[in-house]
């Protein structure tokens, strides 16, 4: 099936849609670790780092976000950060996120930098990393701290 893949910024008045794709495409993975979110949480937590996001757009309508920046790593090390990806649910399976990772992927290459995220334990979203060439480096009670090196990206 093929589809046009597109992104843009994100506008104030996308909050609604970011809240219902929020509920929709995490409310199960929260549930799974045993996170219970109140609107005002979820709220904030989109509003966290905002000017960040993009809408992911497929054939010109949103589906999805994503949300990255360069982070402070330990000592002077900094990383491409992930710090959300979501697809509407119906949309997920579909190659979507794969596309996704692989724009990230040469924006990391543009700076020189590792891409780094944290997935939920339990989100099945880990498949996709590891398939990307991301590695666990961590885990906590809630989630795991995953990286993709620059030789990977680059390769």
């Amino acid at each position: 099936m093929k589809f046009t893949l597109g992104f843009r910024n994100v506008k104030h008045e996308d909050l609604d849609f970011l809240l219902q794709l929020r509920k929709l495409s995490m409310n199960k993975h929260l549930e799974n670790a045993k996170i219970k979110l109140t609107q005002e949480q979820h709220i904030e937590r989109i509003k966290e780092h905002y000017y960040d996001s993009h809408i992911i757009l497929r054939d010109r309508k949103p589906i999805g976000l994503i949300k990255f920046g360069v982070v402070s790593l330990k000592g002077t090390s900094k990383s491409l950060h992930i710090r959300q990806l979501q697809i509407l649910p119906k949309y997920q399976g579909q190659g979507i996120g794969s596309k996704v990772l692989l724009v990230v992927k040469k924006k990391a290459l543009q700076l020189q930098l590792p891409i780094t995220l944290n997935v939920l334990l339990k989100n099945p979203a880990r498949g996709l990393y590891l398939r990307h060439g991301f590695q666990i480096e961590g885990k906590n009670k809630v989630e795991f701290q995953m990286r993709c090196p620059l030789e990977v990206i680059a390769a």
